[in-house]
């Protein structure tokens, strides 16, 4: 992992330190503070805008090397566009494209946080920092050499000027805590399936415990004793034994019912016996997505000591073609007592879930319960790479994780569900099939793991499309995208204001 970026606050009467970022608007205006640092460089800015046809739209940026008058080696302008059009999650974006912008190595930068009409709020200058931070996340920990034009990862001290430093500091201390936590997530996403093995993914998870989380590993014998059938299913094809993980941050009142999050963590997937086609099966090491997601969530509710009760589950198993393996064919008994069909052993993550999606709702009847998955390809079909697949059993779960999404750019699209569906999944052997056919792949995925749920407010995040191998944007550049984290600590900390 590379999170070597330093971010700090300081006023703006401190002197810029070598690279300088400031912003304008589509009229090229700056704030006061940043006129006063620019002084009589403000020409040249202006002149060089003429030049280069740099209108201050937004996300455009114009750059001058050596700018005469400032002691800084180099001004980055960033354009703002129109400042009435600025949305919040918009200044993350800033963020992301600046450290975009910067080389690598270990330059001092200073970031003026100022907009044309004054200072930037203190949670808009944290989220210029939190957006600095996540792009310039580079996994690099098994390169040993850089090849020449290969990108090198950013080692910069970064202050950003504020009007109140105080104030963006205590902003920027639990947006710090969230970034670690998608930190983490993308960590565990682009680790190789060698090294991250379901025995020691639960050995990363259980580190959590420094934070306050209870952490709780079941192998094998434990998920045997509780009848957990279809995991261990998925699981008996490997060498390496399958876990389950449990998280529990109490943070809440006690004896107060706790909100639960729940990821599959198929650390590496073949299909098993019904085996993928050779093309690409590499990223099937990031099939633990959901897994990843909820490590790094319940790692930002417990370092910002969030004053709520959450359990997070994940369920780790590699999907294996062994002599061993399951076989299409087979039936399985899950810990619900409900027996499935075996018809595609690629299918198998919804296996997974449907055992730890019964623990966590008899054990802990939570007030809501969100799973993760990267669980189908038909959901990239539906929605491409932009959205996750959102389906739920209760309006106002979908409501809120929908608003939550706008916001932070984590977008979701709730999806259908409905018993017209569930005909594709009845078996004629046992209690249900693991699959239906082609058409509406990711519903029939979603119908299935309804019956797992019993009365409990769900929701299914899809984050096939969007966990791992999404398209760059301004705030990821890396692989492995940590998506989910911002989104469900967005969940709980608003469902928790509401409830006030």
């Amino acid at each position: 992992m590379t999170d070597a970026v330093k971010v700090g606050f300081v006023p703006f009467s401190a002197a810029p330190r070598g690279i300088l970022v400031v912003f304008c608007d589509d009229t090229l205006q700056f704030g006061p503070a940043t006129g006063k640092v620019l002084g009589a460089a403000d020409s040249l800015v202006r002149r060089a805008a003429e030049t280069n046809q740099f209108t201050g739209k937004n996300g455009v940026t114009l750059d001058i090397l050596a700018p005469e008058g400032l002691k800084a080696k180099r001004l980055i302008v960033m354009g703002l566009g129109k400042v009435a059009e600025i949305k919040d999650n918009d200044f993350l974006k800033l963020g992301g494209s600046a450290a975009g912008k910067l080389r690598a190595g270990k330059d001092a930068v200073t970031v003026v946080a100022e907009l044309p009409t004054g200072a930037m709020k203190p949670d808009q200058a944290a989220a210029v920092a939190s957006g600095l931070r996540l792009r310039a996340y580079q996994f690099d920990r098994y390169k040993t050499k850089k090849k020449e034009g290969e990108e090198a990862a950013l080692r910069a001290d970064v202050s950003i000027a504020v009007g109140d430093v105080a104030a963006a500091r205590k902003a920027f201390s639990p947006s710090a805590h969230i970034v670690e936590g998608v930190i983490t997530a993308r960590d565990l996403v682009n680790e190789p399936p060698n090294v991250l093995f379901p025995v020691e993914f639960a050995r990363r998870a259980s580190q959590l415990r420094k934070l306050g989380v209870g952490v709780e590993v079941l192998d094998v014998n434990a998920m045997k004793r509780l009848g957990m059938g279809a995991l261990l299913g998925v699981a008996q094809g490997s060498t390496q034994p399958g876990r389950m993980v449990i998280m529990r941050w109490n943070g809440g009142k006690r004896g107060d019912q706790p909100v639960a999050f729940v990821g599959k963590g198929v650390c590496f997937d073949t299909g098993g016996i019904s085996i993928k086609g050779a093309a690409s099966m590499e990223d099937m090491k990031g099939d633990m997505g959901g897994a990843a997601c909820v490590v790094g969530l319940m790692h930002a509710l417990a370092a910002r000591k969030a004053k709520v009760n959450a359990v997070g589950a994940i369920g780790l198993v590699e999907n294996m073609p062994d002599g061993n393996a399951q076989r299409p064919g087979d039936i399985v008994t899950s810990m619900s007592g409900q027996t499935i069909e075996i018809i595609n052993t690629d299918a198998e993550g919804r296996l997974v879930l449907a055992d730890v999606l019964w623990y966590v709702a008899k054990k802990f009847k939570p007030k809501f319960m969100v799973d993760l998955a990267t669980l189908t390809g038909a959901i990239m079909v539906a929605l491409g790479t932009e959205y996750a697949g959102l389906f739920s059993n209760n309006d106002e779960l979908a409501e809120r994780l929908t608003k939550v999404g706008l916001e932070t750019g984590e977008r979701v699209w709730r999806m259908p569900l409905g018993p017209e569906y569930d005909k594709q999944i009845d078996s004629q052997f046992a209690d249900m099939k693991n699959t239906g056919n082609r058409n509406g792949g990711s519903i029939t995925a979603a119908q299935f793991l309804q019956r797992f749920v019993d009365d409990t407010p769900w929701a299914h995040l899809d984050i096939a499309g969007t966990a791992m191998g999404a398209p760059k944007s301004e705030i990821n550049h890396s692989w492995g995208s940590g998506f989910g984290v911002r989104l469900l600590e967005r969940l709980v900390a608003e469902y928790y204001e509401a409830k006030k």
